[in-house]
């Protein structure tokens, strides 16, 4: 997206979030945040003595009685903007994600004949067919066929996803296109329970709920307020008998500056931003509840098919048997795969490159591509010179040379048992009645992963990876991985129940996986992460949805979960310390003049009482917007102890919520002073 439209797309949010702001302004939606519901109240009866001054003798207060309303009313109205600034950054995604739910016709079978219905007739359980070009008519499973399914709608990927019958990749979404070839698809949801309906109302908001965080902070923050406003009550009867005037107006000023009101207007919107950072990283989270859970994980979980590794035998060595040179392996194994179109024939292609082989791709010129059978369990191509070569499992090539009167070198059997025993898979190569050596294929870790654990192990977090594979082959790939543990022949049971041993020890755990196999493990976990491109089964257990279906990305959700809980933790610290540093830069300058002993108190040497009062609303108010963009952006986060978090936070937000009333309220009171 250009500068331009990026620029004329903020403005747009911008100028519907001040509009947002004004509705939110009803009394339905306020009671929702009791601390500025208050803050409401407080300006409507300061408005009312303002419009009507005779009914509450404050004829001479006009001015002022203004001022503080429209102070107050900035106060209620820049709270309601951070909340819809917030939520209109996931409404225009949904506004994209809409694009992709229009409804689309789908060829439905019924009986084995074929019934174009519009996709909102389709109900769970139907079975539709999708040929080249068309539109995936709503979620489901294939059944049937194969075919290239474009995602980019969903996923923002560009390359196609192949899906097939069977296996973890069997799962479409609704909105997706089928860019090669055919499938049949049973629709798994009613229309709308689609994935993209859940996606559209979780960007929304429309169903965010508040998390047990943000209930206990909003509880905090109630106490509070019933606190700071029994003290002003009272302070009403004490001025009274000091002979010290304190209008209404007065008093509510001086609550709206004691109650947490900074924290209480930023709060809805950390917890939407917080959500909307992780749809930000292509993940779909469930509940801001599992957003939160992330910030505190102890303990994760991997499946390694698909999540740690590709998922996919690649190859990774040549090794030469007898007196065979490695170059002449390495040119021979890439002239039987040079039209071999899956992924172990093109990663030998890319381990030629890799090692610098010479290859003369003249050898493979009019030659005749043998492809794999079951029966034979080889591939291969015979030249147009004769000659014949091929690449298969170690006994059916062994056979193969056999029956041409060829012989099998001596250290072939030690050198393909080798390979099993390190948990790869050996293929051998030959060529016409001489076997040249083996191709090491192994399932490859996927790159960045180890560096990517590392990362874990400095948030504290500790690495469990889970595999069927027998415990050589697991303990290999784990130390390639670089994850801290590891369970072999793992079944999904045992997955479950490391994740419950670990949840019995106190801990939080997350699981990320793609499979049916993995659905009873993210069930369980405290923060699930699915794969978009497993299986439904997996997504519908897990509270998120990774649309890029890369399993790192957990690091990210941790990160931000963090951060979320940081932020609300600086920002109320803040707000606090702001609270504490306005009760005292107030209370004295009120009470000096009728009590002097109480002008030593007054450090800030503010002008007179209503000065004092006027400069901290308006530091009250402006403080609010101004943490806008930390609210939006979230506090930065750095893995570090939890003691060492703990120091950073309150200095800078403690001591400085502290300092920054103080300076901000002398310099407001330096311009209102002369004024009033």
């Amino acid at each position: 997206m250009s500068a331009n439209r990026m620029s004329a797309a903020a403005g747009d949010r911008v100028w519907h979030a001040i509009k947002e702001s004004f509705i939110k302004l009803s009394p339905l939606v306020m009671i929702r945040n009791p601390v500025m519901f208050v803050v409401e109240l407080g300006t409507v009866i300061v408005l009312l003595m303002t419009l009507f001054p005779g009914y509450f003798g404050t004829e001479d207060r006009i001015g002022f009685n203004l001022t503080v309303f429209l102070i107050l009313f900035l106060t209620v109205l820049f709270a309601n903007f951070a909340e819809a600034l917030a939520e209109g950054r996931g409404k225009a995604q949904a506004d994209s994600l809409k694009q992709s739910k229009k409804a689309v016709m789908a060829s439905k079978l019924m009986n084995g004949v074929i019934k174009v219905v519009p996709s909102t007739e389709l109900r769970k359980g139907d079975i539709v067919a999708v040929a080249q070009g068309e539109v995936i008519p709503g979620d489901g499973e294939v059944i049937g066929g194969l075919a290239s399914v474009d995602e980019s709608a969903i996923t923002g990927e560009s390359a196609p996803v192949i899906k097939e019958s069977g296996g973890d990749f069997s799962s479409v979404t609704g909105g997706t296109r089928v860019v090669s070839d055919y499938i049949e698809v049973r629709i798994t949801s009613d229309p709308g329970e689609s994935f993209i309906d859940r996606m559209i109302s979780m960007v929304e908001g429309a169903k965010r709920q508040k998390t047990p965080n943000e209930i206990a902070l909003n509880t905090l923050l109630i106490s509070l307020t019933l606190i700071f406003l029994i003290v002003v009550v009272t302070l009403g009867p004490i001025a009274s008998y000091l002979d010290i005037e304190l209008e209404i107006p007065v008093l509510i000023a001086l609550l709206v500056c004691l109650i947490p009101t900074t924290i209480g207007g930023l709060l809805s919107a950390i917890g939407i931003a917080g959500m909307d950072r992780v749809t930000q990283f292509n993940v779909l989270a469930m509940s801001g509840k599992a957003v939160e859970a992330a910030g505190d994980i102890n303990t994760m979980i991997l499946d390694k098919t698909g999540t740690i590794t590709f998922g996919n035998r690649m190859a990774s060595q040549f090794i030469p048997v007898g007196d065979v040179e490695l170059d002449a392996l390495g040119e021979w194994a890439a002239v039987s795969s040079m039209r071999d179109e899956t992924p172990e024939g093109r990663s030998v292609l890319e381990l030629m490159k890799t090692q610098g082989i010479p290859f003369h791709e003249t050898l493979a010129e009019g030659g005749v591509f043998i492809a794999f059978k079951a029966e034979t369990r080889m591939s291969g191509m015979d030249l147009s010179d004769g000659g014949r070569v091929r690449k298969g499992a170690v006994d059916a090539v062994r056979k193969w040379v056999e029956a041409q009167g060829g012989a099998i070198p001596m250290d072939l059997g030690e050198k393909s048992d080798f390979i099993a025993t390190e948990g790869g898979t050996p293929l051998a190569v030959a060529v016409d009645d001489r076997i040249y050596g083996l191709i090491y294929l192994k399932d490859t870790v996927k790159p960045g992963m180890k560096e990517r654990f590392e990362q874990l192990r400095r948030m504290g977090i500790r690495t469990i990876m889970c595999t069927g594979d027998n415990p050589l082959t697991a303990a290999t790939i784990a130390r390639e991985a670089g994850v801290d543990d590891f369970i072999a022949e793992s079944k999904p049971e045992d997955k479950i129940a490391v994740i419950r041993r670990e949840q019995a020890e106190g801990k939080l755990v997350a699981m990320t996986g793609d499979g049916t196999n993995d659905a009873p493990a993210l069930a369980q976990a405290d923060v699930g992460l699915a794969m978009n491109s497993g299986t439904t089964s997996a997504k519908e257990a897990a509270n998120m949805v990774d649309l890029d279906s890369d399993p790192s990305k957990i690091i990210e959700v941790v990160a931000i979960g963090k951060q979320l809980l940081m932020t609300r933790g600086a920002l109320t610290t803040f707000s606090i310390a702001n609270d504490v540093a306005k009760y005292f830069a107030i209370i004295p300058a009120m009470f000096m003049l009728a009590i002097p002993e109480m002008g030593a108190l007054n450090v800030m040497g503010l002008g007179s009482p209503y000065s004092a009062i006027l400069s901290a609303l308006i530091f009250n108010a402006i403080i609010i917007p101004l943490l806008i963009p930390l609210a939006m952006r979230g506090v930065a986060y750095k893995p570090m102890s939890s003691n060492k978090l703990l120091q950073r936070n309150i200095l800078i937000y403690g001591v400085g919520g502290m300092i920054v009333p103080f300076i901000g309220i002398k310099l407001i009171d330096l311009v209102v002073h002369l004024w009033v």
